[in-house]
């Protein structure tokens, strides 16, 4: 965002890319996008910074590909963050109403700060309260309960929590960078936002996005979030498994991914092979493309299954009219969409736009745009009428200069990767 201005600036920071979009709402309240950008993500593992080093450099090159298109200087950028520790969990707050027996505005404003405050062990903050239903004398009403009759009110929350640890060290980078952090987004409700229409959520839909470090999912019934998970693999490790699988490297085992990778073995109907050539005077050695397939199948369907467990725990799996929405890199893989039907028994599809600026919309189409995308539009929603006062930039990207003046400062070994099963305790 710039200083004096509407302008919202975002960053989707991925394990592979990171995309920023900026843009602001026009007169006519549509959005409007002003800038884009994309480059190979670095310095991130699993959704998560783990060298600060490396992620400062591919935050100051796409944040230099975004001021070449802008007039208004970057001073305060929005983060889409996808880490295995982001989650969301449960809160109710209840109070009674005043003398006259109607709910007031004060008393929605009480309840939500109630939750606001609460009290979270293991050092995580809540970035984001959702109020997701309100009830009223044991009776269900919409979200905008203001002017309802009824002695008590209670209201339920969904809260979208992440470790403080993780939090300023997102702050740490940008501040680096020469800007601040602003909202930081659950990155599965940004793309939910961009991908998944309110029929869809009303009758009760899943947003599944496998990128290359973590499948992040949200699920909605009745226009309201449900749940939202992070299952610590995706990509990545279906490329490793072609790595060991093939006996190649890395570089090689993405490239036979993207080409010729399939989900399905039983759906290959030729004996078509693949040659992986050698380096060093190693013969060259072929593959089948249906071995190819097996071997992203057996992964595939770990993941799946991992996600199919998130939904049961949902509570709402059997009133998922909809279906599952399936967006990321891994979801171009040939036959995904039957993989997801057959082991989910729900109806899948790929993700595409379900909001369009004002312009430039073929290039908001691009599905690498789509979490963004959503993120650009939460954050012009929240800065409509409401101008920030921002600060002057701390000190002025200059690329690789920059990189030399922090480099030494921010390569502290921290390490944010504790034990995936760990149990976390809220008040």
């Amino acid at each position: 965002m710039a200083s004096g201005t509407n302008l919202s600036v975002v960053i989707d920071m991925g394990t592979s890319k990171m995309v920023a979009l900026a843009g602001r709402a026009t007169a006519e309240g549509k959005m409007e996008i002003l800038g884009t950008a994309q480059v190979p993500s670095k310095g991130i593992k699993r959704g998560m910074i783990f060298n600060l080093a490396d992620a400062i450099e591919s935050i100051t090159a796409v944040l230099e590909q975004l001021d070449a298109q802008l007039e208004d200087e970057i001073t305060v950028v929005d983060v889409a963050y996808a880490g295995k520790r982001m989650r969301t969990i449960d809160y109710k707050a209840s109070r009674f109403t005043g003398e006259g027996g109607v709910v007031t505005s004060l008393d929605i404003d009480e309840l939500y700060n109630e939750a606001k405050n609460l009290k979270i062990k293991n050092d995580y903050r809540i970035l984001k309260v959702i109020p997701t239903s309100f009830i009223i004398d044991d009776e269900i009403e919409e979200l905008k309960p203001v002017g309802a009759t009824g002695k008590k009110i209670e209201a339920r929350y969904k809260l979208v929590i992440m470790p403080d640890q993780e939090y300023q060290i997102l702050t740490r980078v940008l501040e680096s960078v020469g800007v601040e952090l602003g909202e930081v987004f659950h990155s599965s409700l940004a793309l939910a936002e961009a991908a998944l229409s309110k029929p869809e959520k009303e009758m009760g839909g899943v947003v599944l996005d496998i990128g290359a470090g973590t499948t992040n999912l949200a699920i909605y019934y009745d226009n309201a979030l449900v749940h939202t998970a992070v299952i610590p693999f995706a990509g990545a490790v279906i490329t490793n498994d072609l790595k060991v699988g093939c006996s190649t490297f890395l570089e090689k085992a993405e490239l036979l991914k993207v080409r010729y990778g399939q989900a399905l073995g039983d759906q290959i109907k030729t004996e078509d092979t693949v040659t992986i050539a050698k380096n060093n005077g190693w013969e060259p050695k072929e593959i089948t493309i249906r071995s190819l397939a097996y071997i992203i199948q057996a992964r595939l369907e770990e993941i799946v299954d991992c996600v199919v467990a998130e939904i049961e725990r949902s509570g709402v799996a059997d009133r998922l009219g909809t279906g599952i929405v399936l967006a990321g890199g891994t979801s171009n893989l040939g036959h995904i969409i039957t993989l997801v039907k057959f082991h989910t028994g729900l109806d899948a599809r790929r993700a595409h736009p379900v909001i369009l600026p004002a312009n430039r919309r073929d290039e908001a189409k691009n599905p690498a745009f789509l979490t963004a995308l959503g993120a650009l539009k939460l954050s012009i929603s929240q800065n409509v009428g409401e101008e920030r006062i921002l600060p002057e930039p701390k000190v002025h990207r200059n690329g690789r200069g920059l990189m030399t003046n922090v480099k030494g400062a921010l390569q502290s070994a921290i390490n944010f990767f504790g034990d995936d099963n760990e149990d976390l305790e809220f008040n």
